[in-house]
């Protein structure tokens, strides 16, 4: 009987957390979703974040470490929201084999037009770059993670990191003919003469 009780009790209270957990998870989601549409302004603010980190970094002298973890995690999502989601290297399917030069635009009409569909879209993107920098900032407040290095190497290392991958990532666009970035929504004009 007793044993009844303490897993009735165990379950309610198990059930209380999930519940508050769900409504915060729902209520961070929410909010969110409700920065979506403002792209400048969240921009903006993941660029004050960054700035306000390398301002700490700068002032304080140290954490090189967390800072260059930090540039490897950035360089990272921005190689994935450079590449396509279906990556036509990858393709083994046959999708893109019967063409050696990979996906393109189309040229002809009756071709299919595939848009580029990025691997990490431009919200999870920003994000993902607005949570680390924030992370890497709180993380300057705990001396344990105050590691002494000498941080020039660190720079060369990343500066070369960089170069590597951005080479690598160049030619991939280069030789599927794609580019990731689009300015605004196409205009056409209409070339009837007037009547």
């Amino acid at each position: 009987m007793m044993q009844d009780a303490d897993l009735t009790g165990t379950t309610q209270q198990k059930n209380v957390v999930s519940q508050a957990w769900t409504r915060l998870s729902q209520s961070y989601s929410g909010m969110l979703d409700s920065f979506t549409p403002f792209t400048r302004t969240r921009w903006l603010t993941a660029i004050l974040v960054i700035v306000a980190f390398v301002c700490r970094i700068l002032y304080l002298q140290g954490w090189y470490i967390v800072t260059y973890a930090l540039g490897i995690y950035h360089l990272n999502l921005f190689i994935a929201f450079l590449t396509p989601k279906i990556d036509p290297a990858m393709d083994f399917d046959g999708i893109y084999s019967d063409d050696d030069s990979g996906p393109a635009l189309p040229t002809r009409i009756g071709e299919e037009f595939r848009p580029f569909i990025r691997r990490l879209p431009e919200f999870k993107f920003w994000l993902s770059v607005t949570r680390s920098t924030l992370i890497a900032l709180i993380c300057t407040f705990f001396d344990c993670f105050n590691i002494p290095v000498f941080w020039p190497i660190l720079v060369m290392y990343f500066i070369t990191l960089l170069c590597i991958t951005m080479k690598r990532q160049i030619k991939h666009m280069v030789k599927y003919r794609y580019i990731p970035f689009t300015h605004s929504k196409p205009r056409y004009q209409n070339n009837e003469a007037p009547n």
